[in-house]
């Protein structure tokens, strides 16, 4: 019995340590990015002038990338409160070394939004949501 105690506990105390130590895959929505990779007043949710309005997607990996290029994949919702694919804009300015990278995009409508990073082996990085209202 102690040993059964003694191994269930011992479990416990590593998952502990490993979520910890543990880093994830972060789509950052920000209106800047450091020269060290820190976003700049983070938000999910922003206000666009009528005639269109930029933020950054900033994305933070615990690994590196591993491609030249990424595209962010970006899904509205619509009056039913489904995602609809809206559109897809490619980075290909890239090192596959890098770590954290971003990009500076520009929305021209409101709405509640999805962006997916897929890499260039069509894995999904990352993904978050953001809403962009009129200011």
């Amino acid at each position: 019995m102690k040993k059964t105690l003694l191994v269930i506990l011992f479990a416990f105390m590593a998952l502990f340590l490993m979520g910890k130590t543990a880093s994830a895959q972060t789509l950052y929505f920000c209106e800047g990015v450091t020269d060290a990779g820190k976003p700049i007043t983070p938000s999910s949710t922003f206000n666009i002038p009528s005639g269109g309005g930029y933020f950054y997607l900033l994305v933070k990996l615990p690994y590196e990338v591993g491609c030249y290029s990424v595209d962010y994949v970006i899904y509205k919702e619509n009056s039913r409160g489904k995602m609809i694919y809206n559109t897809t804009i490619t980075q290909d300015d890239m090192q596959s070394s890098w770590t954290w990278f971003w990009k500076k995009v520009t929305f021209y409508e409101t709405g509640y939004y999805r962006v997916d990073v897929v890499d260039c082996y069509s894995n999904t990085l990352t993904s978050s949501y953001l809403t962009v209202n009129w200011q």
